[in-house]
């Protein structure tokens, strides 16, 4: 895509949703760490089922440690591959508190120290939690920055990459957000619903249906 058409691309996203949200329910920087490492491979909704009451009961580390690897399957095991998260989850607690003080560490470096936690995961609690521009790369960014020639790579890194080299400044905290929720929603991947696209004109996608 064109320099002028990539921020006109985010300048109407920015105008239909000027402060994006995670799907994902969470309380503190804790609980987002845990949800976010919860939800791969699984879909946020299921997520905000298995942490409802979760994380009424455990919503820092300590919290998560007291209540055992036993309670906190009891609590994740309608999400997929619910035993190794809950190890990873545990794991991760116990690393929180010996090596951080019990805080979620804000550099990406720290966070892919814990158990479970890539680099995706490490970008969504740096953008979301500490404010800073990154591009958490999921299947829908992957996708939609293909498919509208956005930022193409062959990888998610490839993608991230080219994306914190095209993405405006002034659309940078909130980019991976809209990109998602576009992609969720709207440029879907069985059957993209280009009849309701705000960005229809933009897209360089060869197989646009409207």
């Amino acid at each position: 895509m064109k320099k002028a058409d990539i921020h006109e691309f985010f300048r109407r996203l920015h105008e239909i949703d000027p402060e994006p949200k995670s799907d994902l329910e969470w309380t503190n920087a804790y609980t987002l760490l845990v949800a976010v490492t919860l939800s791969a491979q699984a879909t946020d909704v299921g997520v905000n089922k298995a942490t409802k009451e979760l994380f009424k009961i455990a919503d820092t580390p300590q919290k998560m440690l007291d209540l055992g690897i036993d309670g906190l399957k009891g609590h994740i095991k309608t999400i997929g591959l619910y035993n190794n998260k809950a190890k990873n989850v545990i794991a991760m607690a116990g690393i929180l508190i010996n090596e951080f003080g019990g805080e979620v560490p804000e550099t990406r470096k720290n966070l892919m120290k814990l158990p479970g936690v890539g680099r995706k995961t490490a970008n969504v609690v740096l953008n979301i939690v500490f404010q800073q521009p990154t591009m958490a790369v999921d299947t829908h960014i992957f996708r939609v920055c293909n498919r509208m020639n956005l930022a193409p790579g062959k990888n998610p890194d490839q993608v991230e990459q080219a994306l914190l080299k095209v993405v405006p400044d002034e659309f940078a905290l909130h980019a991976h957000h809209w990109l998602i929720l576009h992609g969720r929603y709207t440029c879907k991947a069985r059957k993209p619903d280009c009849a309701a696209c705000k960005v229809y004109d933009l897209c360089e996608f060869k197989e646009k249906t409207a």
